[in-house]
């Protein structure tokens, strides 16, 4: 069964063009198509036959070491909130507006007074390099071609520094809040580095049971170094490889709001929490004095059976009332999910494993492919709902299925 279903998986890579795959096409960075291709660079370029942002998944897993793909797709123990986050926009219908005029299509969208071509963004994610060497960078390299915002890890400062990097946002779980002066010490060095908004993430405060990883004794530290193997394909013995039942502890305490009322008093940089999903939460937020936020469940990798987050935007957003932008990730694949999601009141979409597939598939190239996709799909699915541009989205275009 493994067998057949490997050669399954080669042949559709071969499909899509195996050569540009494994390298025997090289591809420039920045090689991502300004304008509409050649009918003839469309047949040709193995780049360009992926048909929507799915297609890449496959592309990924023929090329990546089966332990770097099992960490990159996998959630957190049923996985039930990773199956939540595609089905949860089977639930939600779409109403066209018939008769508008739609022959220009505007994507911009303005948060925290800058101006972007489009409502995406880049998610944080861990362990890139176990997906391709020096993933963060080339990431980055992506996002600034693309014009795209980025969440970044961080490493990405010599990239910021020689000018040619992305707009971009730092994410922290915390662990630089600890005490005032190394919260001084890291909001000044965000300061100083151009950096956009400080992004909190709220949900992470143990790392959940990713039981894929632990079947496979995966080491974390694989996901910074890449997957060693020997010239026998093995492993080694993995230092810290992730296990259950550890009873969970932290030495020091974790953040809480007061945290956030501190970080509020010692930066004029937005600040955003990332993994709300209650109204109760999102009103504290306002009261701390918190830019945005990002709905998220962390790609369904930490709490399991939290629902999808498009499932708890709508709370989140009415909890709000408008006073402070409110954006979304998980299981975003298709321009519908995110004109459904700006519907709703989301005011950016992130996205992160489609990104990450086409990281794995094409390096830089496959980055940008991702977010062109996107991005002429959530155009067309605009212009056939009668929706010129992002402010004539609203709530009525869509319903909820009972």
């Amino acid at each position: 069964m493994r067998s057949s279903r490997r050669k399954a998986i080669k042949q559709f890579a071969t499909l899509f063009g195996t050569s540009a795959l494994f390298g025997n096409i090289p591809y420039r960075a920045g090689a991502q198509q300004t304008s509409e291709p050649s009918i003839e660079q469309y047949l040709g370029d193995p780049l360009l036959q992926p048909v929507h942002v799915r297609d890449f998944e496959p592309l990924a897993k023929a090329r990546l070491d089966p332990l770097a793909y099992d960490y990159l797709v996998g959630g957190s123990e049923d996985e039930v909130s990773l199956q939540h986050n595609r089905s949860g926009f089977d639930k939600i219908i779409i109403r066209p507006k018939a008769l508008v005029d739609v022959h220009s299509i505007d994507l911009s969208v303005e948060i925290f007074g800058k101006k972007w071509e489009h409502p995406l963004f880049l998610c944080p994610a861990g362990g890139k390099n176990c997906i391709y060497p020096d993933g963060e960078n080339t990431v980055a390299r992506a996002a600034a071609a693309a014009k795209t915002l980025q969440i970044t890890n961080g490493g990405i400062q010599k990239l910021v520094e020689s000018g040619k990097g992305p707009a971009w946002w730092q994410v922290t779980t915390g662990g630089d809040f600890r005490t005032q002066q190394t919260m001084r010490s890291f909001v000044k060095r965000l300061e100083d580095q151009g950096c956009g908004a400080i992004c909190f993430t709220t949900d992470i405060m143990y790392v959940s049971h990713r039981e894929r990883n632990i079947r496979n004794k995966f080491d974390r530290s694989w996901g910074e170094t890449g997957i060693p193997r020997d010239g026998q394909g093995r492993t080694p013995q993995p230092r810290n490889p992730e296990r259950s039942g550890v009873y969970p502890s932290r030495p020091t305490p974790t953040p809480t709001w007061e945290t956030v009322r501190e970080l509020r008093a010692v930066t004029k940089l937005p600040i955003v929490l990332k993994g709300i999903l209650r109204s109760e939460d999102a009103k504290l937020c306002l009261e701390s004095g918190v830019s945005g936020i990002i709905v998220s469940n962390h790609g369904a990798r930490q709490l399991d059976h939290v629902g999808g987050t498009i499932e708890a935007l709508p709370e989140v957003v009415d909890a709000v009332g408008g006073k402070i932008p409110v954006m979304i990730d998980g299981g975003f694949r298709r321009g519908t999910d995110i004109l459904k999601a700006l519907a709703l009141g989301a005011k950016a979409v992130g996205i992160a494993r489609p990104y990450l597939f086409g990281l794995a598939a094409f390096g830089q190239p496959g980055v940008e492919r991702v977010i062109t996709l996107l991005r002429t799909e959530l155009a067309l699915d605009m212009g056939l709902a009668g929706t010129p541009n992002i402010p004539a989205i609203e709530r009525s275009l869509v319903r909820t299925r009972s």
